[in-house]
């Protein structure tokens, strides 16, 4: 399957430029000063430049990187050979830090774009992209929060891919509650401290792809406060820096393992050892005490990011499911079961074929135009000049991100099964590519945060910011679109249902707080998923809405410039000749489908929040 995929798009360019300059309208962005005039045609061009390393490098290493696997001897990584053209060629082409300042080695593009461009490497070889991904983590709070010396000896390598980095939180005994850590750090002269614990899960956390890794490790000071608010990070080099920037003595970081995982197993994720033998030493990064308030300055793009990974995962496999249906021949079409002389036809004529075609077209399009726009309000957020607009365009980007980040790393998974579903048992076995997209996928609900996390914040936090100003403007834009497709004949029906389920999420995120009073506290936190996923839903029916009534507006001009505004059956024609045609209809049906499909249970679902069911609380333990 390799040589074939190379030869088509693991994703479809024509709805990424539909999203980000009709949709979410990236003039509006670039027409500033911010971005050194930046044009669409530049972005074409950079979309193309990343989908040929895509397909042409990170592609071919990504069934062997599953194959082979990481290697651990003599207490060292071996990751896939492949992997190290793949990295190489990817630092080479500038895209390990391109929203970065060109002073540190970037090019000062917009997160939306490069978020656009990043999509081919999520849905070629994610293991592989986790390394320099990793890498420009680190580099970027060392940018933030490191002193002069150490962005001199570690963030400068870091962004030119010289070394790479990682981040060191997880414990055995502290995953999701990081508080409580046990890895401790003891004062040294000359600013220094000896660091010793372990650390486990960390992605990129040994391998031979660079000479030295820079871990980034949260730890606790010896005497400070238990908790997160006692926790501080350091920089821990593999091999430490002399002063003139080369390579010294190994620091005391030794390997305990490599994990063997359900997939993405060309990521090496690895137990890391910290001063066995006494002699680790660390850099104190930012303030003593600060720790986790320095490690959330990159928790927003990093959960865009889990989102993309789901994204992508979920577009090559839609993209993989589409170009298989086409070509594999089974069965006579229903409507023929009784001539015995009918012929079988490719399984994306068969009715319950092309239910998951569009199921999964329509979740992956959705997705797509969330997590743009995601990155596209961190954008606004940056270069806005007024305060209260910079605070709007950030409160959006406050209550997206868990949904991002969570929504689209489930669905990613649930659109993985639909495509093994099309192949049938092929889809099952490793000669098609859909069996790993599932398995790689998978640890997208779960890393930076899991899902559950991700709900808790979205309703415990997330709601009530600013007095929950944040989600009356988030609901007033899912309004607007409402009421501009219900003026849209074709769409009104449809529309209606987003009405009703805006409406139906609209009183029960009201209801929270006397929800919270009338059943008890803890009720809002055992709906909490239940209602992120119900806000996902009806983020992804404004967006698909959204551009389904761009699409008939385009429709519509097409139609006119053809002369076929008047005659329905040509214009149905038109659709096997006109490209831009069967584009825009697919925009159409994939929005009525959505609220068919999804739309319709908001209702249910949010009666079911209201319901205030206790069962899961009051069960005794003995009955699970």
């Amino acid at each position: 399957w390799k040589e074939e995929a190379m030869s088509e798009t693991l994703i479809n360019k024509r709805d990424q430029a539909f999203v980000l300059f009709e949709q979410i309208g990236m003039d509006r962005l670039l027409s500033g000063n911010a971005f050194c005039g930046l044009t669409g045609d530049d972005i074409l061009m950079m979309w193309d430049e990343a989908e040929k390393l895509a397909l042409h490098v990170f592609l071919p290493a990504y069934a062997e990187g599953d194959r082979l696997g990481c290697v651990f001897e003599a207490g060292h990584v071996r990751i896939p050979p492949s992997f190290h053209n793949g990295y190489r060629k990817f630092v080479e082409g500038g895209w390990l830090c391109p929203t970065k300042s060109e002073e540190v080695g970037g090019q000062g593009l917009p997160l939306s774009v490069v978020t656009a461009c990043a999509e081919f490497f999520y849905a070629a070889n994610f293991p592989l992209l986790m390394y320099p991904g990793l890498t420009a983590g680190a580099a970027g709070l060392i940018e933030r929060f490191g002193t002069a010396g150490q962005k001199d000896r570690y963030m400068s390598r870091l962004y030119r891919g010289e070394w790479t980095g990682t981040m060191c939180l997880t414990e055995s005994a502290a995953g999701t509650d990081v508080g409580a850590l046990r890895t401790r750090a003891l004062r040294l002269s000359g600013g220094k401290y000896s660091i010793k614990g372990t650390k486990c899960f960390i992605s990129g956390g040994d391998h031979d792809l660079t000479p030295n890794i820079v871990h980034l490790v949260l730890a606790r000071i010896e005497g400070d406060p238990p908790g997160t608010e006692g926790i501080s990070v350091f920089i821990v080099p593999k091999v430490r820096v002399r002063e003139d920037g080369t390579l010294g003595e190994s620091n005391d970081v030794q390997t305990g393992n490599v994990e063997h995982k359900m997939g993405i197993h060309g990521s090496a994720t690895c137990t890391l050892n910290f001063g066995d033998h006494d002699e680790c030493i660390g850099e104190l990064l930012g303030k003593e005490r600060e720790g986790i308030h320095i490690m959330f300055n990159m928790m927003n793009e990093a959960r865009l990011e889990v989102g993309m990974q789901g994204l992508g995962h979920a577009t090559a496999a839609y993209e993989h499911a589409v170009a298989y249906a086409k070509e594999r021949i089974q069965s006579a079409p229903v409507w023929e079961m009784h001539n015995p002389e009918a012929k079988p036809i490719p399984i994306i004529g068969h009715p319950d074929v092309r239910r998951n075609l569009l199921w999964m077209k329509a979740h992956v399009e959705g997705m797509r135009a969330l997590n743009y726009y995601a990155a596209y309000c961190m954008d606004m957020a940056a270069v806005a000049a007024d305060g209260r607009e910079r605070k709007d365009w950030q409160g959006l980007v406050e209550l997206l991100i868990p949904v991002c980040k969570a929504y689209c790393s489930d669905t990613g998974f649930l659109v993985c099964s639909k495509a093994i579903d099309v192949y049938g048992g092929y889809g099952y076995c490793s000669e098609y590519p859909v069996e790993q997209y599932l398995r790689d996928c998978k640890i997208s609900s779960i890393y930076e945060g899991t899902n559950g996390v991700q709900a808790l914040d979205l309703v415990g936090r997330k709601l009530g910011e600013r007095g929950g100003a944040n989600v009356v403007h988030l609901f007033g834009l899912m309004a607007k679109t409402i009421q501009e497709t219900m003026k849209i004949p074709v769409l009104q029906k449809s529309a209606a249902v987003l009405g009703e389920s805006l409406q139906a999420l609209k009183e029960v995120t009201e209801g929270f707080a006397a929800l919270a009073k009338s059943a008890g506290f803890l009720i809002p936190i055992l709906c909490a998923s239940p209602y992120l996923r119900i806000l996902g839903d009806v983020l992804l029916g404004h967006f698909l809405f959204e551009g389904a009534a761009i699409a008939c507006q385009r429709l519509q001009e097409i139609y006119q410039a053809e002369g076929v505004e008047d005659s329905p059956g040509r214009q149905r024609a038109l659709v096997h000749e006109n490209a831009d045609v069967a584009f825009y209809q697919g925009k159409i049906a994939a929005a009525k489908f959505f609220a068919n499909e999804v739309l319709m249970t908001v209702k249910g679902r949010c009666d079911a929040i209201r319901m205030a069911e206790r069962a899961p609380l009051e069960m005794a333990d003995e009955s699970f």
